[in-house]
C-alpha cells in the first residue's frame, strides 16, 4: 500500500473568503429558485475550491450545489479527493460524492480509503462507495482480502457492505457463500435489511447455515445478527447451542443476543453453561446475562 502524498503546494487554487461568500451567495438564491447549478467547467472547479472554506455552511452550500450538478462533477470531485492538499477540502470531496452516488467515482474513492492517511477521508470514502448501492459491494469485498489493507480500513468496508443493506441483496447472498472466511463473516454481518425488511427467506436460511460454518468468525457474526433481528421465538433454539460453542467467541455472543432479545427462558440454561465454563471472560459476559435477563 503506497502511502498518501498530497501535493505540498496549494495551486490547486482557493477562493478567499469574499469570493466564497459571494459565490455561495448566489448559489444558495439559485437553490431557493428551484435552479440546479450551470453545469460549466470553471464554475464547477470553483465550487470544489470552495470546499475549503473554514465555515461548514458554506461548505455545506457548495456540497450541495455539486450535488446537484451531478455527474458533471465527479471528476473535479475525484481529483479534489485524491490530490488537494487541503484535508478539509479531500473530505468535502468524499461526502459531496455521496450525494451524487456515481459508480464512476469508486476507483478513486478505493484509492482514498486505502492510502489517505486522515480517518475521516477513509471512513467518508467508504460512505460514497455505499451510496452506489449493488456497484459498490465488490470493491469493499475487495479491500476485506487485501493484504495491505489495515484493520480499520477492513471494518470501514464492513460498515460499508451492511450500509448498503438490501440495496445489493443478491451480491450479498452471493458473498455470504464465498470461500473466503472474511467476505462471508462480512456477508453475513449485512444480511440484515434482507431477513427483516424485506422477508427474505433465502437469506434467513443463509445465517441458519452461518451458525455452523467451519469459521468461527463467521458463527460468531451469525449469532450476533440473531440478537438484532428482534425475532426472540425464531432465534432461541438456534442460540442454545451456540453456548457451547467450541469457540470463546461464538458463546460470548450467543449470550450478549439471547440478553439483547430478553429471552428470559434462557436463564437455567445460561446458569448451566455458567457452571461448566471454564474461561472467565465467557463466565463473566454468561452472569452479566443472567443479572440482566433475571
Amino acid at each position: 500500500m503506497l502511502p498518501f502524498s498530497p501535493p505540498l503546494d496549494n495551486s490547486q487554487g482557493q477562493l478567499s473568503e469574499e469570493e466564497a461568500t459571494l459565490l455561495a451567495t448566489e448559489l444558495k438564491q439559485q437553490l431557493r429558485q428551484g435552479k440546479a447549478p450551470a453545469q460549466d467547467a470553471e464554475l464547477i472547479e470553483r465550487m470544489v475550491a470552495g470546499l475549503g472554506d473554514k465555515r461548514g455552511l458554506t461548505r455545506l452550500t457548495f456540497a450541495e450545489s455539486l450535488g446537484i450538478v451531478g455527474k458533471a462533477a465527479v471528476t473535479p470531485l475525484c481529483n479534489a479527493l485524491n490530490n488537494h492538499c487541503n484535508v478539509t477540502v479531500r473530505r468535502a470531496a468524499a461526502k459531496t460524492l455521496t450525494l451524487i452516488a456515481d459508480p464512476m467515482a469508486i476507483p478513486s474513492l478505493l484509492n482514498a480509503l486505502l492510502n489517505d492517511q486522515d480517518p475521516v477521508v477513509q471512513g467518508s470514502a467508504v460512505g460514497a462507495i455505499a451510496a452506489t448501492g449493488a456497484d459498490g459491494v465488490a470493491p469493499l469485498l475487495g479491500v476485506l482480502i487485501n493484504p495491505a489493507a489495515s484493520s480499520m480500513q477492513m471494518g470501514l468496508a464492513s460498515w460499508g457492505l451492511a450500509f448498503v443493506g438490501a440495496q445489493a441483496a443478491d451480491a450479498l447472498k452471493r458473498a455470504a457463500q464465498s470461500d473466503n472466511e472474511k467476505i462471508r463473516t462480512a456477508a453475513i454481518a449485512a444480511l440484515g435489511d434482507q431477513i427483516q425488511a424485506l422477508e427474505d427467506n433465502q437469506a434467513r436460511d443463509l445465517l441458519v447455515n452461518s451458525l455452523g460454518d467451519r469459521c468461527a468468525d463467521v458463527r460468531a457474526e451469525a449469532a450476533t445478527l440473531l440478537g438484532k433481528l428482534n425475532e426472540p421465538e425464531w432465534a432461541f433454539p438456534l442460540l442454545i447451542p451456540k453456548l457451547s460453542d467450541e469457540n470463546q467467541q461464538v458463546r460470548k455472543n450467543a449470550a450478549l443476543s439471547l440478553m439483547k432479545l430478553e429471552a428470559n427462558q434462557a436463564i437455567p440454561i445460561l446458569e448451566d453453561c455458567l457452571a461448566r465454563e471454564s474461561d472467565d471472560s465467557v463466565k463473566a459476559i454468561f452472569k452479566l446475562a443472567i443479572n440482566q435477563l433475571g
